[in-house]
Protein backbone atom coordinates (compact mmCIF):
# COMPACT_ATOMS: atom_id res chain seq x y z
CA UNK A 1 0.00 0.00 0.00
CA UNK A 2 1.30 3.40 -0.96
CA UNK A 3 1.23 6.40 1.12
CA UNK A 4 0.93 9.93 -0.66
CA UNK A 5 1.31 13.57 0.68
CA UNK A 6 -0.67 15.85 -1.79
CA UNK A 7 0.29 19.88 -1.81
CA UNK A 8 -2.27 22.46 -3.78
CA UNK A 9 -1.17 25.82 -2.80
CA UNK A 10 -3.91 28.33 -3.86
CA UNK A 11 -3.92 32.33 -3.15
CA UNK A 12 -5.39 32.66 0.14
CA UNK A 13 -5.12 28.84 1.29
CA UNK A 14 -3.22 25.32 0.98
CA UNK A 15 -4.90 22.17 0.69
CA UNK A 16 -3.38 19.49 1.98
CA UNK A 17 -4.43 15.65 2.09
CA UNK A 18 -3.15 12.16 2.36
CA UNK A 19 -3.86 9.22 0.51
CA UNK A 20 -3.40 5.59 1.12
CA UNK A 21 -3.59 4.06 -1.81
CA UNK A 22 -7.20 5.14 -3.56
CA UNK A 23 -8.13 6.16 0.27
CA UNK A 24 -8.20 9.95 1.13
CA UNK A 25 -7.48 9.27 5.19
CA UNK A 26 -7.05 13.11 5.78
CA UNK A 27 -7.83 16.63 4.03
CA UNK A 28 -7.49 19.99 5.70
CA UNK A 29 -8.03 23.22 4.05
CA UNK A 30 -5.11 25.89 5.36
CA UNK A 31 -6.56 29.28 5.26
CA UNK A 32 -4.11 32.15 5.30
CA UNK A 33 -5.37 35.30 5.49
CA UNK A 34 -4.99 38.75 3.11
CA UNK A 35 -2.61 40.17 5.90
CA UNK A 36 -0.34 37.51 6.72
CA UNK A 37 0.00 37.04 2.56
CA UNK A 38 1.02 40.61 2.43
CA UNK A 39 3.90 40.52 4.48
CA UNK A 40 6.12 38.80 1.95
CA UNK A 41 7.26 40.57 -1.64
CA UNK A 42 7.14 37.41 -3.77
CA UNK A 43 5.15 34.19 -3.77
CA UNK A 44 8.46 32.04 -3.08
CA UNK A 45 9.26 33.97 0.03
CA UNK A 46 5.99 32.05 1.32
CA UNK A 47 7.97 28.79 1.22
CA UNK A 48 8.78 28.68 4.52
CA UNK A 49 5.64 29.95 5.80
CA UNK A 50 3.39 27.45 3.93
CA UNK A 51 5.36 24.49 4.79
CA UNK A 52 5.55 25.51 8.13
CA UNK A 53 1.95 25.52 8.45
CA UNK A 54 1.45 21.80 6.65
CA UNK A 55 3.52 20.29 8.94
CA UNK A 56 2.05 21.61 11.95
CA UNK A 57 -1.67 20.73 10.85
CA UNK A 58 -0.35 17.48 10.03
CA UNK A 59 1.04 17.11 14.17
CA UNK A 60 -1.82 18.89 15.53
CA UNK A 61 -3.81 16.20 13.53
CA UNK A 62 -1.51 13.46 14.62
CA UNK A 63 -0.71 12.51 11.04
CA UNK A 64 2.45 10.84 11.02
CA UNK A 65 4.64 10.83 7.87
CA UNK A 66 6.39 7.57 8.41
CA UNK A 67 6.16 4.95 5.66
CA UNK A 68 5.17 7.91 2.97
CA UNK A 69 5.88 7.01 -0.38
CA UNK A 70 6.09 10.09 -2.50
CA UNK A 71 4.95 13.54 -2.00
CA UNK A 72 2.72 15.02 -5.06
CA UNK A 73 2.74 19.01 -5.57
CA UNK A 74 0.15 21.03 -7.86
CA UNK A 75 1.84 22.06 -11.01
CA UNK A 76 3.32 25.87 -11.20
CA UNK A 77 3.85 28.24 -13.98
CA UNK A 78 6.77 26.36 -16.18
CA UNK A 79 7.26 26.64 -20.08
CA UNK A 80 4.90 24.94 -21.84
CA UNK A 81 5.01 20.47 -21.19
CA UNK A 82 3.42 17.81 -22.69
CA UNK A 83 0.60 16.00 -20.39
CA UNK A 84 1.92 13.33 -17.60
CA UNK A 85 3.96 13.37 -14.49
CA UNK A 86 6.98 15.34 -13.72
CA UNK A 87 9.47 14.48 -11.04
CA UNK A 88 10.87 17.48 -9.61
CA UNK A 89 14.13 18.29 -9.88
CA UNK A 90 16.83 21.05 -9.89
CA UNK A 91 15.58 22.76 -13.47
CA UNK A 92 12.26 22.53 -12.19
CA UNK A 93 12.86 24.09 -8.55
CA UNK A 94 15.32 27.20 -10.64
CA UNK A 95 12.17 27.86 -12.63
CA UNK A 96 9.67 28.12 -9.86
CA UNK A 97 12.15 29.19 -7.64
CA UNK A 98 12.79 33.14 -10.01
CA UNK A 99 9.10 32.73 -11.25
CA UNK A 100 10.04 32.32 -14.50
CA UNK A 101 7.14 31.98 -16.22
CA UNK A 102 4.85 34.01 -14.24
CA UNK A 103 4.13 34.26 -10.07
CA UNK A 104 0.92 32.07 -8.69
CA UNK A 105 0.87 30.10 -5.61
CA UNK A 106 0.79 26.75 -7.46
CA UNK A 107 4.53 27.69 -7.93
CA UNK A 108 4.80 26.44 -4.44
CA UNK A 109 3.33 23.26 -4.87
CA UNK A 110 6.88 21.89 -6.30
CA UNK A 111 9.50 23.57 -4.33
CA UNK A 112 6.84 22.07 -0.83
CA UNK A 113 6.50 18.18 -2.32
CA UNK A 114 10.05 18.48 -2.64
CA UNK A 115 11.38 19.84 0.68
CA UNK A 116 9.27 17.55 2.43
CA UNK A 117 10.46 14.76 0.03
CA UNK A 118 13.86 14.94 1.01
CA UNK A 119 12.91 14.85 4.85
CA UNK A 120 11.49 11.50 4.29
CA UNK A 121 13.66 9.99 1.11
CA UNK A 122 11.36 9.64 -1.45
CA UNK A 123 10.69 11.60 -4.78
CA UNK A 124 8.82 14.68 -5.31
CA UNK A 125 6.01 15.00 -8.42
CA UNK A 126 4.16 17.75 -9.99
CA UNK A 127 1.27 16.58 -12.26
CA UNK A 128 -0.32 18.05 -15.67
CA UNK A 129 0.03 21.50 -14.99
CA UNK A 130 -2.16 24.35 -16.07
CA UNK A 131 0.60 25.08 -19.06
CA UNK A 132 -0.24 21.41 -20.27
CA UNK A 133 0.17 21.83 -24.30
CA UNK A 134 -0.49 19.29 -26.71
CA UNK A 135 -1.68 21.70 -29.26
CA UNK A 136 -1.52 21.24 -33.03
CA UNK A 137 0.75 23.59 -35.08
CA UNK A 138 -2.52 24.63 -36.71
CA UNK A 139 -4.58 25.63 -33.83
CA UNK A 140 -1.77 27.91 -32.49
CA UNK A 141 -2.34 30.77 -35.46
CA UNK A 142 -4.45 33.72 -34.28
CA UNK A 143 -4.06 35.96 -36.90
CA UNK A 144 -0.98 37.75 -36.19
CA UNK A 145 2.43 36.39 -35.62
CA UNK A 146 2.81 38.70 -32.22
CA UNK A 147 -0.17 37.05 -31.18
CA UNK A 148 0.00 32.87 -30.87
CA UNK A 149 -2.54 30.90 -29.46
CA UNK A 150 -1.40 29.42 -25.79
CA UNK A 151 -2.36 26.43 -24.16
CA UNK A 152 -3.18 27.25 -20.21
CA UNK A 153 -6.30 25.53 -19.24
CA UNK A 154 -7.50 23.28 -16.21
CA UNK A 155 -5.42 20.14 -17.64
CA UNK A 156 -5.57 18.27 -14.30
CA UNK A 157 -9.56 17.91 -14.02
CA UNK A 158 -9.91 17.86 -17.71
CA UNK A 159 -7.51 14.69 -17.96
CA UNK A 160 -8.71 12.85 -14.85
CA UNK A 161 -12.22 13.29 -16.12
CA UNK A 162 -11.28 12.15 -19.75
CA UNK A 163 -9.95 9.42 -18.34
CA UNK A 164 -12.17 8.46 -15.36
CA UNK A 165 -15.20 9.05 -18.51
CA UNK A 166 -12.85 6.75 -20.87
CA UNK A 167 -12.96 3.67 -18.12
CA UNK A 168 -16.50 4.41 -17.68
CA UNK A 169 -17.80 4.08 -21.24
CA UNK A 170 -15.02 0.71 -21.42
CA UNK A 171 -12.58 2.66 -23.85
CA UNK A 172 -8.90 3.43 -23.51
CA UNK A 173 -8.59 7.41 -23.19
CA UNK A 174 -6.40 7.47 -26.30
CA UNK A 175 -8.95 5.64 -28.51
CA UNK A 176 -11.61 8.22 -28.07
CA UNK A 177 -12.29 11.71 -29.09
CA UNK A 178 -13.98 14.31 -26.71
CA UNK A 179 -14.56 17.51 -26.04
CA UNK A 180 -13.96 18.74 -22.32
CA UNK A 181 -15.32 21.73 -21.19
CA UNK A 182 -14.81 23.01 -17.17
CA UNK A 183 -16.69 25.12 -15.41
CA UNK A 184 -15.53 27.29 -12.83
CA UNK A 185 -14.11 30.74 -11.94
CA UNK A 186 -12.20 30.09 -15.61
CA UNK A 187 -13.96 28.07 -18.08
CA UNK A 188 -11.86 25.95 -20.67
CA UNK A 189 -13.01 23.65 -23.57
CA UNK A 190 -10.25 21.23 -24.78
CA UNK A 191 -10.70 19.15 -27.83
CA UNK A 192 -8.92 15.37 -26.64
CA UNK A 193 -7.94 13.94 -29.44
CA UNK A 194 -7.07 9.93 -29.07
CA UNK A 195 -5.07 10.84 -25.91
CA UNK A 196 -3.81 14.61 -26.35
CA UNK A 197 -5.63 18.08 -25.91
CA UNK A 198 -4.95 19.41 -29.45
CA UNK A 199 -6.66 22.55 -29.36
CA UNK A 200 -8.00 24.79 -26.23
CA UNK A 201 -8.66 28.28 -25.05
CA UNK A 202 -6.47 29.94 -22.94
CA UNK A 203 -9.10 29.70 -19.96
CA UNK A 204 -6.63 32.29 -18.15
CA UNK A 205 -6.49 36.29 -19.98
CA UNK A 206 -8.18 36.44 -23.32
CA UNK A 207 -9.94 33.66 -25.08
CA UNK A 208 -12.90 31.58 -25.33
CA UNK A 209 -16.20 31.54 -23.79
CA UNK A 210 -16.70 34.45 -20.74
CA UNK A 211 -16.92 33.24 -17.44
CA UNK A 212 -17.86 34.23 -13.48
CA UNK A 213 -15.11 36.67 -13.42
CA UNK A 214 -13.17 36.59 -16.81
CA UNK A 215 -14.11 38.83 -20.07
CA UNK A 216 -12.86 35.55 -22.69
CA UNK A 217 -12.08 36.41 -26.28
CA UNK A 218 -13.54 39.97 -26.95
CA UNK A 219 -13.58 42.31 -30.19
CA UNK A 220 -10.18 43.71 -30.67
CA UNK A 221 -10.67 46.52 -32.02
CA UNK A 222 -12.85 48.13 -29.33
CA UNK A 223 -10.51 46.49 -26.74
CA UNK A 224 -7.56 48.46 -28.21
CA UNK A 225 -9.09 52.00 -28.43
CA UNK A 226 -10.05 51.60 -24.50
CA UNK A 227 -6.04 50.84 -23.97
CA UNK A 228 -5.16 53.75 -25.78
CA UNK A 229 -8.39 55.80 -24.26
CA UNK A 230 -6.22 57.33 -21.14
CA UNK A 231 -9.10 56.21 -18.99
CA UNK A 232 -7.94 52.72 -18.02
CA UNK A 233 -4.30 51.86 -16.81
CA UNK A 234 -2.66 48.49 -17.74
CA UNK A 235 -3.76 47.07 -14.34
CA UNK A 236 -7.18 48.24 -14.90
CA UNK A 237 -7.40 46.52 -18.77
CA UNK A 238 -5.66 42.87 -16.68
CA UNK A 239 -8.59 43.34 -14.56
CA UNK A 240 -11.47 43.40 -17.45
CA UNK A 241 -9.91 40.23 -18.67
CA UNK A 242 -9.66 38.63 -15.47
CA UNK A 243 -10.91 39.11 -12.38
CA UNK A 244 -13.09 41.76 -13.02
CA UNK A 245 -14.64 40.61 -16.31
CA UNK A 246 -17.66 38.32 -17.18
CA UNK A 247 -20.36 38.49 -14.50
CA UNK A 248 -18.63 40.59 -12.87
CA UNK A 249 -19.07 43.19 -15.81
CA UNK A 250 -22.86 42.53 -16.34
CA UNK A 251 -24.01 41.65 -13.19
CA UNK A 252 -21.28 42.88 -10.20
CA UNK A 253 -21.29 39.09 -8.99
CA UNK A 254 -18.44 36.51 -9.59
CA UNK A 255 -20.51 34.09 -7.75
CA UNK A 256 -22.28 31.09 -9.91
CA UNK A 257 -24.65 29.88 -7.43
CA UNK A 258 -26.00 33.83 -7.09
CA UNK A 259 -26.56 33.75 -10.72
CA UNK A 260 -28.01 30.45 -10.84
CA UNK A 261 -30.64 31.23 -7.84
CA UNK A 262 -31.53 34.58 -9.40
CA UNK A 263 -32.46 32.95 -12.93
CA UNK A 264 -35.05 30.33 -10.79
CA UNK A 265 -36.89 33.03 -9.02
CA UNK A 266 -37.23 34.90 -12.61
CA UNK A 267 -34.91 37.83 -13.27
CA UNK A 268 -34.61 38.08 -17.08
CA UNK A 269 -31.97 40.59 -17.11
CA UNK A 270 -29.73 38.10 -15.31
CA UNK A 271 -30.83 35.44 -17.29
CA UNK A 272 -29.53 37.25 -20.58
CA UNK A 273 -25.71 36.65 -19.24
CA UNK A 274 -26.86 33.68 -18.08
CA UNK A 275 -27.51 32.46 -21.51
CA UNK A 276 -24.89 34.29 -23.10
CA UNK A 277 -22.24 32.36 -21.44
CA UNK A 278 -23.97 28.74 -22.31
CA UNK A 279 -24.28 30.21 -25.93
CA UNK A 280 -20.78 31.06 -25.94
CA UNK A 281 -19.23 27.72 -24.29
CA UNK A 282 -21.84 25.82 -26.47
CA UNK A 283 -20.03 27.93 -29.59
CA UNK A 284 -16.73 26.86 -28.11
CA UNK A 285 -17.97 23.05 -28.44
CA UNK A 286 -19.30 23.11 -31.97
CA UNK A 287 -16.23 25.26 -33.16
CA UNK A 288 -13.33 22.22 -31.96
CA UNK A 289 -15.90 19.92 -33.23
CA UNK A 290 -15.20 20.50 -36.55
CA UNK A 291 -11.70 21.88 -36.60
CA UNK A 292 -9.84 19.86 -34.18
CA UNK A 293 -12.24 16.78 -34.40
CA UNK A 294 -13.85 16.30 -37.91
CA UNK A 295 -17.25 16.16 -36.08
CA UNK A 296 -15.61 12.79 -35.20
CA UNK A 297 -16.65 13.19 -31.51
CA UNK A 298 -17.42 10.06 -29.23
CA UNK A 299 -18.65 12.16 -25.90
CA UNK A 300 -18.34 15.16 -24.28
CA UNK A 301 -17.82 15.93 -20.70
CA UNK A 302 -18.65 18.93 -18.62
CA UNK A 303 -17.09 19.37 -15.46
CA UNK A 304 -15.96 21.46 -12.72
CA UNK A 305 -17.78 23.84 -10.28
CA UNK A 306 -20.43 24.86 -12.28
CA UNK A 307 -21.22 21.61 -13.49
CA UNK A 308 -23.91 21.50 -10.71
CA UNK A 309 -26.04 23.71 -11.88
CA UNK A 310 -28.61 21.29 -14.03
CA UNK A 311 -30.26 24.24 -16.21
CA UNK A 312 -27.03 25.45 -17.29
CA UNK A 313 -25.41 22.31 -18.35
CA UNK A 314 -28.88 21.56 -19.73
CA UNK A 315 -28.73 24.99 -22.23
CA UNK A 316 -25.36 23.83 -23.82
CA UNK A 317 -26.68 20.23 -24.01
CA UNK A 318 -29.40 21.46 -25.93
CA UNK A 319 -26.98 23.22 -28.36
CA UNK A 320 -24.73 20.30 -28.59
CA UNK A 321 -26.16 16.93 -28.00
CA UNK A 322 -26.88 16.60 -31.71
CA UNK A 323 -22.83 16.60 -32.18
CA UNK A 324 -22.15 13.47 -29.47
CA UNK A 325 -23.86 12.37 -26.17
CA UNK A 326 -23.12 14.69 -23.34
CA UNK A 327 -21.78 13.51 -20.14
CA UNK A 328 -22.37 15.45 -16.59
CA UNK A 329 -19.52 15.19 -14.33
CA UNK A 330 -20.13 17.56 -11.51
CA UNK A 331 -16.75 19.51 -9.13
CA UNK A 332 -13.58 19.16 -8.99
CA UNK A 333 -10.71 17.20 -7.25
CA UNK A 334 -7.74 18.04 -7.62
CA UNK A 335 -6.22 16.20 -4.72
CA UNK A 336 -7.76 13.25 -5.95
CA UNK A 337 -6.40 13.94 -9.36
CA UNK A 338 -2.91 14.17 -7.99
CA UNK A 339 -2.55 11.46 -5.64
CA UNK A 340 -4.15 9.07 -8.80
CA UNK A 341 -1.24 10.57 -10.87
CA UNK A 342 1.12 9.85 -8.52
CA UNK A 343 -0.25 6.27 -7.85
CA UNK A 344 0.05 5.63 -11.63
CA UNK A 345 3.65 6.07 -11.80
CA UNK A 346 4.52 4.60 -8.37
CA UNK A 347 2.18 1.61 -9.74
CA UNK A 348 4.11 1.63 -12.81
CA UNK A 349 1.65 2.58 -14.99
CA UNK A 350 3.36 5.66 -15.81
CA UNK A 351 6.93 6.85 -16.33
CA UNK A 352 7.93 10.10 -14.33
CA UNK A 353 8.87 12.81 -17.20
CA UNK A 354 12.31 15.00 -16.93
CA UNK A 355 11.98 18.44 -17.03
CA UNK A 356 14.08 20.60 -18.75
CA UNK A 357 14.80 24.50 -18.59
Amino acid sequence: MYKLLIINPGSTSTKVAVFQDKEQVFKKNIKHSVEEIAKFDRIADQFGYRKDMILNELKNEGISLDGLSAVVGRGGLLHPLTSGVYEVNDAMIKDLTAASYGEHACNLGGLIANDIAKEYGVKAYIADPVVVDEMEDVARYSGHPLFPRISIFHALNQKMIARQHAEAVGKKYEDLNLIGVHLGGGISVGAHKKGRVVDVNNALNGDGPFTPERSGALPSGPLMKACFSGQYTKKDVDLMLKGQGGFVAYLGTNDALEVENAVKAGNKEWEKVYRAMAYQVAKEIGGLAASALDMDVDGIFITGGMAYDKTFCGIVKEHVEKIAPVYVYPGEDEMKALAFNGLRVLNGEDSPKVYQA
